[in-house]
């Protein structure tokens, strides 16, 4: 009871102290503030992006799998080798074998290209993606104006587009007023005949959706594929689908040519990349938090110059070495508790502003790694001019001016 009524005491004696001097503890705890917000604010965009991710993934539905050139999502290559050129070149012949597969439902060959698109007296970038008719149904994308185009537009290279939301905005006022007009690109026109609706995913919202056999010629003269969407009627039905594409690919390609990923391994990947980065940017961060505890240092260092005399008077009438020891100890842990409170209030208001536009995310994780580094920086930087402060002889101190 007497150690509880003691260590009471102590903070009771640092609050005073804090209270003494409120804009400096508020300047001192200020590094730390920033470093935890810093710390915190990347943790919740980390987890932010993951959630994005695995929303739009799971709108997708479980059972989509994709074919990509090169070693692409798995394999020596990894993730992405397919996206920055080499690997299989995918054409008709891939789509009609792929057709054969009877437990494929959706056979859907993708082109893929950024451009700038004209209309209205306007230019807007867009991504332009040429697919089959199949690709509404097996990406769950609904059109809400207009309509979509069919099998027959498609095979008769029909220039026909169906415009993202967004991009229908942009280039029109209101995506109202896009059906029936004309976008050109890449010295080509196409009529616009639907918009979809809009799904806070930016490559749809600002895609241009054209029949695949469309592209060919000015915009697709090589008749090839970026990528291949594939649909199973039952998720159970995923791993024999991948088995029969894979040995259909490999009667025209090596196997590190192409990759045949499902939703989840993809989404596996890319959570594993965003774990690394995440990583390296909160190491980055915490280098304010290391500059925080310098300062607490710094400030517990002119702390003690400036109550020498004082500590004099409490070592002649009685408190020993460790009473010293623990009193400047306590003051720096409470400083840096401060500034992670602090760091973490401010953060936790920021997500709550801007989650309903984008899905940050703190996790208890997070809360408990800031605070417990934060006060472990108080440690550590405390008890550098806390020995200095215990170490100083009593006469010499109560003599000092």
């Amino acid at each position: 009871m007497a150690a509880l009524n003691g260590y009471k005491d102590i903070i009771q004696a640092a609050i005073s102290d804090f209270k003494r001097n409120k804009v400096r503890t508020l300047l001192t705890s200020l590094g730390i503030t920033i470093g935890v917000l810093a710390v915190v604010m990347l943790i919740a965009l980390g987890l932010g992006i993951k959630n994005y991710i695995r929303e739009q993934f799971e709108s997708l539905g479980a059972n989509l799998i994709t074919v990509l050139p090169g070693s692409g999502f798995g394999g020596g290559g990894g993730f992405g080798a397919g996206l920055v050129g080499g690997g299989a070149k995918f054409d008709e012949k891939d789509i009609r074998e792929l057709e054969r597969i009877p437990e494929l439902k959706y056979v859907v060959p993708v082109f893929f290209k950024t451009s700038r698109v004209e209309a209205n007296g306007k230019k807007e970038f867009a991504y332009i993606r040429g697919v089959s008719e199949d690709f509404f149904k097996l990406r769950n994308v609904k059109v809400i104006r207009g309509q979509q185009f069919n099998a027959s537009e498609d095979q008769s290279k029909a220039k026909v587009a169906v415009l993202g939301y967004t991009i229908a905005e942009k280039l029109f006022d209101n995506p109202d007023n896009a059906v029936g007009k004309t976008i050109r690109f890449d010295k080509q026109r196409f009529e616009v005949i639907g918009v979809i609706e809009k799904s806070g995913n930016n490559e749809e919202d600002l895609g241009v959706v054209l029949p695949y056999k469309s592209t060919y010629g000015g915009i697709n003269p090589d008749k090839t594929f970026w990528a291949i969407n594939l649909g199973v009627e039952s998720e159970k039905d995923v791993e024999v689908a991948k088995k029969k594409v894979k040995e259909v690919l490999l009667k025209r390609y090596k196997e590190d040519d192409f990759s045949v990923a499902e939703q989840t391994e993809i989404l596996s990947t890319i959570n594993q990349i965003f774990n690394i980065l995440n990583s390296v940017l909160v190491a980055i961060g915490s280098i304010s938090l290391l500059v925080g505890g310098v300062g607490i240092m710094n400030i517990m260092y002119a702390s003690v110059t400036e109550r020498t005399k004082e500590i004099g008077i409490r070592r002649a009438i009685g408190a020993t070495e460790k009473d010293i020891l623990v009193q400047f100890m306590a003051e720096a842990v409470l400083l840096s508790a401060l500034g992670g409170f602090l760091g973490l209030l401010l953060a936790t208001i920021i997500v709550i502003l801007v989650r309903p536009f984008f899905p940050l995310s703190i996790n208890l994780l997070s809360v408990v790694i800031t605070l417990s580094v934060s006060s472990t920086i108080g440690i550590f930087f405390g008890v550098f001019p806390a020995r200095r402060a215990a170490k100083l002889p009593p006469i010499e101190a109560i003599r000092y001016e």
